[in-house]
């Protein structure tokens, strides 16, 4: 049987990708840090992806295990894998790679003349080039030459809510019923592999710029107008009728920019947002402002969810006063245990607003869009 490892055991990881890839035949092999995960996976071979939406479902995920990130137990694992998956957040790419290169080296030494493919289902842009990029810094000369032939990264587009609701099990976990996993065709070796729920792209960019400054922007705007409102959930936040009518044109305008970008077709997208709504207020959810707005330096930084469409609109002659509502709304975000939050607040106290802001986002101190970011926090 073709065996798949999932780097993260997380709700993403069993949640997404590892229940697509046991769903479409493989051995899913969990790859993760934390006992309690690794020895529950082992103990009972199986858990449950409970769907809960308008239409409710339960999916059993079996033919599992899992496995040590850390240990050599992972590196054999590598040695026999079709497929490498990751849901461990960008950061952590970096503590993930060294089991790879040495799965790769373990794979060259061995003979192994199959094709492997490394996809990183992140929440950001080409990561798994950036995990490439990691990788191939920890090979020799001689086994990245071996890789650059045997071994493919494909980069990718990743979109499902799936807030960290506990079960009774503490494996099983709920989602939302949309899911979307879009994939660039020409980064695999050996060709793509036929999977059920994966959809094979040509120009990837256009998919993960349309989700990630669609649905993460929305998403984040939503968490931090909501907490500045005192909700908890997200469904909370998007009924708030105010916030609703902020994040809605936030959206639209960052709409905008990526129709003049990539030539999407205005309605499609406009019903695309629609949808991305719609999502937004399902209350079987119950996704945590806190945990969305998690890591707000990260979001406010230059290539991410409110900086990177802001700038594109902007670069169109295109309104972005909304945005910049959801970029203030950002620099107030507040949880004590959040070390960005922290960080970003002690930033603030230290440099002043408009130097800390520039700090953050790249954004040329004295620019009229810092400016304006300045008059729509002191409105908050």
């Amino acid at each position: 049987m073709k065996t798949a490892i999932q780097f993260g055991g997380g709700n993403i990881g069993r949640g997404f990708i590892g229940a697509v890839l046991s769903q479409a035949g493989y051995k899913v092999v969990f790859a993760d840090v934390v006992p309690e995960v690794i020895d529950r996976i082992n103990k009972d071979g199986k858990y449950t992806v409970h769907v809960m939406d308008v239409e409710q479902k339960d999916i059993e995920i079996s033919n599992i295990c899992a496995v040590n990130s850390g240990s050599e137990e992972v590196v054999a694992e590598i040695v026999n894998a079709e497929i490498i998956t990751t849901a461990v957040g960008v950061r952590i790419l970096k503590f993930v790679a060294p089991a790879i290169a040495k799965g790769i080296s373990a794979r060259k030494a061995a003979g192994v003349e199959a094709p492997l493919n490394i996809v990183a289902c992140e929440n950001a842009v080409r990561a798994t080039s950036q995990l490439k990029e990691l990788t191939y810094a920890l090979l020799d000369e001689e086994t990245a030459a071996w890789a650059s032939a045997h071994v493919g990264f494909a980069d990718c587009s990743v979109d499902r809510i799936v807030p960290p609701v506990r079960s009774e099990n503490p494996v099983d976990v709920v989602v939302e019923n949309f899911y979307e996993w879009n994939v660039e065709e020409k980064s695999f070796v050996g060709g793509a592999p036929k999977i059920d729920g994966m959809n094979l792209a040509d120009n990837l960019l256009a998919y993960i710029e349309r989700k990630l400054f669609t649905l993460n922007t929305g998403h984040a705007i939503t968490s931090y107008l909501g907490q500045l409102k005192g909700y908890k959930t997200i469904d909370e936040s998007i009924a708030d009728p105010e916030i609703y009518a902020v994040v809605k044109a936030a959206m639209q305008q960052s709409g905008e920019g990526l129709i003049r970008k990539f030539g999407f077709d205005h309605d499609a997208h406009y019903a695309y947002i629609e949808k991305i709504i719609k999502r937004f207020k399902n209350p079987y959810l119950k996704d945590d402002v806190t945990r969305v707005g998690r890591e707000p330096l990260r979001k406010l930084s230059a290539g991410d969810r409110l900086i990177l469409p802001t700038m594109t609109a902007l670069s169109y002659g295109l309104p972005v006063d909304k945005l910049l509502i959801g970029v203030a709304a950002a620099l107030k975000f507040t949880n004590p245990e959040d070390p960005q939050s922290v960080e970003m607040h002690q930033t603030i106290a230290e440099l002043g607003l408009e130097a800390a802001i520039s700090k953050f986002t790249g954004i040329d101190a004295g620019s009229p869009v810092i400016a304006q970011i300045i008059t729509e926090y002191n409105k908050l």
